[in-house]
Formats: structure tokens, C-alpha cells, sequence
């Protein structure tokens, strides 16, 4: 497993079901095409897969 995970926002989360919004915000992606480190985890990546169709994931 990597150090860290770099997390992007590439696809709007505005017609995801509520549950998915709300992980997206929680990964602390709040706009378009921005990107956060989250520490990679079994946590994070749950949270990840949960909504694999609106982000995009690099190990870094």
C-alpha cells in the first residue's frame, strides 16, 4: 500500500444519492477537479470505492 492517496474530484457529485454527497464532502473535495492527500488506509479507501464513479485516485 502507498503512503498517501491523492483524491480528485472529477465528476459533480449534484444528481449522486445524498449518502455519496456526503462522502464526497467528507473527503474534503468541495469543488470540481480539486484535489486533497488523504493518508491511505482502510477507512479512506472504503470511502473511495464508495464513490470510485465521481473521483479519481493516484498512490503516491
Amino acid at each position: 500500500m502507498a503512503d498517501k492517496l491523492k483524491i480528485t474530484l472529477v465528476k459533480s457529485p449534484i444528481g449522486a444519492i445524498p449518502k455519496h454527497k456526503k462522502t464526497v464532502e467528507a473527503l474534503g473535495l468541495r469543488k470540481m477537479n480539486k484535489t486533497v492527500e488523504m493518508p491511505d488506509n482502510a477507512a479512506i479507501r472504503g470511502m473511495v470505492k464508495q464513490v470510485s464513479h465521481l473521483v479519481k485516485v493516484e498512490e503516491i
